[in-house]
């Protein structure tokens, strides 16, 4: 079915009510590689319940957590093959601390749909409250649907952010687990591309590639532990653009330079001459 633009901009979604526990906090710290070294107090903050913090990018996969079953792109006006799908960005503004558990109420629509002639672009904004109606965070993405342009809608605007003229204030250099992925889809992302060497072929990917959400969260606490004293309630958000893929087991190399209360991030893989893994990414501090 071809995408509809008319029926898909402003449709709301229905509402999702979610839980969430200590031990899903401590997965999903678990699935971005914490507690490399056990005995590290901050890297127990992530995987020990004593003094257990949340890292905000938790929000990407809370809501989904019980999700057993891959994801299907079937919304109002748009039906497309998930096999055609990658991320195209992704973005969190949280509004207080997440809490260690707790219940809230998911509310998603589809704010845009851009042509870029080859592709569409679906962006999706859901706004999370706790029991009590107080927002926790906002969640905003976007899909790159390979195929599926040329209806005639917008190309949209650009949102690149700008670098300063100058050498990184620092660099580090993250490895990532050859089981990562398996690990991660745990989470709630059960897509076969990232399990299934024949599914991530039909892709076109010689291999099963990383979710762009782990890396995602990889790199917001590889960036938090190296700037923040690893203190998730020093940050406020994190939006990034995936500009390519990660193979498991490959080393991701982020620079960050500080500007005022931003920290402007980029990610490659330095494995394959540097290629560009997250680009555009702005980590908001408090």
């Amino acid at each position: 079915m071809p995408i509809d633009p008319d029926l898909a901009i402003g449709a709301e979604l229905d509402e999702v009510p979610f839980a969430w526990t200590q031990s899903d906090v401590l997965l999903y710290h678990l699935a971005l590689g914490a507690g490399g070294n056990p005995t590290d107090a901050k890297e127990l903050r992530y995987t020990y319940e004593r003094d257990l913090q949340v890292l905000p990018t938790f929000a990407t996969v809370a809501v989904n957590l019980r999700t057993y079953e891959p994801p299907a792109v079937s919304f109002p006006g748009i039906e497309v093959d998930l096999a055609k799908v990658v991320h195209g960005t992704q973005a969190v503004t949280v509004h207080q601390p997440i809490p260690v558990e707790g219940k809230a109420v998911a509310r998603t629509r589809i704010v845009d749909v851009l042509d870029k002639g080859k592709a569409a672009v679906i962006v999706k904004e859901t706004t999370v409250h706790d029991s009590s109606d107080s927002p926790l965070w906002t969640e905003r993405s976007s899909i790159f649907a390979r195929g599926e342009g040329g209806f005639g809608g917008k190309r949209g605007e650009s949102d690149k952010v700008e670098l300063p003229d100058r050498e990184p204030d620092v660099v580090i250099d993250t490895p990532t687990l050859p089981q990562q992925a398996l690990l991660y889809r745990l989470c709630g992302d059960r897509n076969p591309l990232h399990a299934d060497p024949e599914f991530a072929r039909a892709a076109g990917f010689d291999v099963p590639i990383l979710h762009g959400l782990c890396t995602y969260g990889v790199v917001a606490k590889a960036v938090t532990d190296a700037l923040l004293d690893a203190d998730t309630a020093r940050v406020s958000s994190f939006s990034a653009r995936f500009a390519g893929i990660v193979l498991p087991g490959e080393t991701l190399r982020t620079r960050i330079w500080r500007d005022g209360t931003r920290l402007l991030v980029t990610t490659t893989a330095p494995d394959r001459d540097d290629a560009p893994v997250l680009s555009d990414a702005v980590l908001g501090t408090v």
